[in-house]
């Protein structure tokens, strides 16, 4: 549906067909169109919104267009939305609001009001900090008859039936699925078919691990426990797939060093953008100024031999792309879990003969090149056989150098329990230019005596 059509619906007051049209409409595609109008507009339109749906439609909003409804929203509006919205939700909204908005929130939770709070006090990288606790639970000596009823009763309040936890003494002993509630006879016990190998986070444990784990063994929701193994909550899927992608983004964004942000880009300012970005370029100009003083350092021997000067560019830019690829092959491979700390040794030797491979390959093509194309063809002043040896060694150190960089570097800044993503092209191709031209200008003085 178009926003032309909601307009001329709206000039003309036809606020009955747009109900009906909201009625038919996802409400992931109501709340993506909101934004396309004014504010007044929005509100407007919002409360045209079924009471059914406007939860949903509120929840999937920008924080932004959040902010609008909840200043315009009588207290009776707030609450019954307050109502509809499942805890984790409202607390994820409750944390991108300003003070006086958040406390009317709150005192239009009613009796979530603890519930929320006690998600507020967790961490804000925590499992606990994105939990939520509408779960069903059953005792294990429940029958399956009396499952399903309480889940007919309760289960409308709950983010999930799919997964129902068993619990005893707040314990959780297990856990049994839909599957097994509707393929089992009404009077078998909870206890005579639940799973008891079910996998649990503490409350304190990194919400990306947890993430993590949903793929690792392909689960829809995982419990929640504290330190005595009583059940606190429970993380579900698309919470999962939200941190994933929220932490894909930031890591994107500081191996590209921008500062991270989780806002729209058009909705960030130009201001914004300025100091997300302008710290970074800053030290990285400053660092490369050491790129200059070496070179400047042997502004004698390239005054013997200028043709040197030509082949720097290539020579730095395939290091830092050496160096960049390795890095990026580290960083995937922590933030999936499939390389700890503890695997340096074993990272660092797989690299080495990666690099050996590409950086042989590397300076033979790297050889025909100079002599065809640039001695042969080019007649290039000053080329000759000892300048394309020159070149070609120093590509293969420097690949062999930054692929050691690029992996050691991630590894490292783990272990200093720092975001391997800001150890990411930026750094280390800044390091890369500094070491490969020390090789170079160290080769050529070996292998050209005039230098």
């Amino acid at each position: 549906m178009t926003i032309e059509v909601f307009e001329k619906l709206l000039a003309q007051r036809q606020y009955k067909a747009i109900k009906t049209i909201f009625d038919t409409m996802n409400p992931v595609d109501t709340a993506a169109l909101l934004p396309e109008f004014e504010d007044k507009q929005t509100v407007l339109l919002f409360r045209l919104i079924t009471k059914e749906n406007a939860a949903a439609v509120f929840t999937y909003l920008e924080p932004e267009q959040q902010q609008v409804l909840l200043e315009a929203f009588t207290d009776t509006e707030l609450k019954l939305i307050m109502d509809d919205m499942f805890i984790d939700d409202t607390v994820d909204i409750i944390e991108e609001m300003p003070a006086n908005v958040v406390e009317r929130m709150l005192s239009a939770a009613g009796d979530k009001r603890e519930a929320i709070n006690s998600i507020l006090n967790y961490p804000e990288d925590s499992a606990g900090s994105i939990m939520t606790l509408e779960y069903v639970s059953f005792s294990p000596s429940m029958t399956i008859g009396d499952a399903l009823k309480k889940i007919k009763s309760t289960g409308i309040h709950s983010e999930t039936v799919n997964i129902c936890y068993v619990v005893e003494k707040h314990k959780l002993l297990g856990f049994v699925t839909a599957m097994d509630l509707l393929t089992c006879d009404d009077d078998e016990l909870i206890s005579d078919v639940m799973d008891e190998n079910s996998v649990s986070v503490t409350t304190l444990a990194d919400k990306e691990e947890v993430a993590q784990l949903f793929n690792k063994y392909d689960m829809v929701s995982i419990p929640v426990v504290d330190k005595e193994n009583c059940m606190v909550g429970i993380v579900t899927f698309d919470d999962a797939i939200d941190v994933i992608q929220e932490e894909a983004e930031e890591d994107f964004q500081k191996m590209a060093a921008i500062a991270p942000t989780d806002k729209p880009y058009l909705r960030i300012s130009v201001w914004e953008l300025w100091k997300g970005r302008i710290p970074w370029l800053i030290l990285l100009m400053l660092s490369a100024t050491f790129t200059g003083m070496i070179i400047s350092s042997f502004e004698d021997a390239l005054s013997k031999l200028v043709v040197l000067t030509a082949f720097i560019p290539m020579i730095m830019g395939t290091g830092g792309n050496s160096g960049s690829q390795a890095s990026v092959t580290v960083i995937r491979g922590l933030s999936l879990g499939e390389v700890d700390v503890k695997d340096v040794f074993r990272v660092m030797w797989k690299e080495f003969r990666v690099s050996i491979l590409c950086g042989i390959s590397l300076a033979l093509a790297c050889f025909v090149k100079i002599i065809v194309v640039d001695k042969l063809l080019l007649g290039t002043p000053g080329v000759s056989d000892n300048v394309a040896l020159v070149v070609s060694l120093t590509l293969c150190v420097t690949v062999i150098c930054a692929k050691f960089i690029g992996c050691i570097l991630p590894i490292a800044a783990k272990r200093l329990k720092l975001d391997p993503a800001v150890m990411a092209s930026p750094f280390i191709t800044t390091i890369v230019d500094a070491v490969s031209l020390f090789v170079y200008f160290g080769i050529a003085k070996i292998l050209i005596p005039q230098l």
